[in-house]
């Protein structure tokens, strides 16, 4: 198995916060809608009950982490014009990551006690 190259993840770096906190705030709006699904199902006083407490923890995470990734500059949900523009980059940047080579190839190595022989190939041969 060949190993990744470090040297081009480090490129990457500026962009894990960004993607982390947008997959992220991505979970916490399926969690939302899942727990108002729950509630609609829920027979019970009991169940709804904690179900409309966790959708407000929910509620809550997602206006925080919207807030943060708003203050960071990473999300723009009130002016779609910049908003297109961060998605632009972003998709830029996926098609780059895409070409990168983080696998490059490795030299060939022997097994451990075939030294001097050549080793089969797919074949057996």
């Amino acid at each position: 198995m060949n190993e990744i190259d470090l040297e081009h993840l480090s490129e990457l770096q500026p962009l894990a916060d960004p993607t982390i906190a947008l997959d992220f705030l991505l979970s916490v709006k399926n969690g939302v809608r899942n727990t108002a699904i729950a509630i609609t199902e829920s027979s019970t006083p009991d169940v709804r009950a904690a179900l409309h407490t966790q959708l407000e923890t929910s509620l809550t995470m997602h206006e925080k982490l919207s807030q943060l990734m708003m203050n960071k500059g990473w999300f723009h949900p009130y002016n779609v014009s910049e908003q297109f523009q961060l998605d632009l980059v972003s998709s830029q940047t996926v098609l780059k990551i895409a070409s990168l080579d983080l696998f490059p190839p490795q030299p060939p190595t022997q097994a451990p006690g075939n030294k001097g022989q050549k080793e089969p190939n797919e074949l057996g041969n």
